[in-house]
């Protein structure tokens, strides 16, 4: 079995003590400072960090066919009666399953986009 884990903060003794005590019980890999960690960019700053999605945001619209798409405000007509429509059957339903898998990871940091994807997720089970 493989785990990503990212230890951080301002308390170095404890971070390498931390680090020590997980190399004595498991086989590990230190990366020191990732630039790209679990989809997220990683931008170090003297005092800081700075997270960002874009390029995973950016990889997913590519692989939806949607990357040159305009924004809209809503992305779906308000107050619709959404049913269940069976005439229509997915050509690959795998290919929806793994876009809404990564449209719900995005959600854990851009909250704006958590509805439609509930909604889109109903369709899809």
């Amino acid at each position: 079995m493989y785990v990503d884990i990212s230890l951080t903060g301002s308390d170095l003794a404890g971070l390498l003590e931390t680090k020590k005590y997980l190399k004595r019980h498991f086989m590990t890999k230190d990366i020191e400072r990732p630039k790209y960690f679990l989809g997220i960019e990683v931008a170090h700053q003297k005092y800081s960090i700075l997270l960002s999605q874009r390029k995973y945001t950016l990889d997913l619209l590519e692989e939806a066919g949607h990357l040159g798409c305009k924004p809209a405000t809503t992305p779906m007509e308000a107050n619709v009666d959404l049913g269940f429509d069976n005439s229509h059957t997915l050509d690959d339903p795998g290919r929806y399953k793994r876009l809404i898998g990564k449209l719900t990871y995005l959600t854990v940091t851009n909250l704006d986009i958590t509805f439609i994807v509930g909604v889109l997720s109903k369709f899809m089970h």
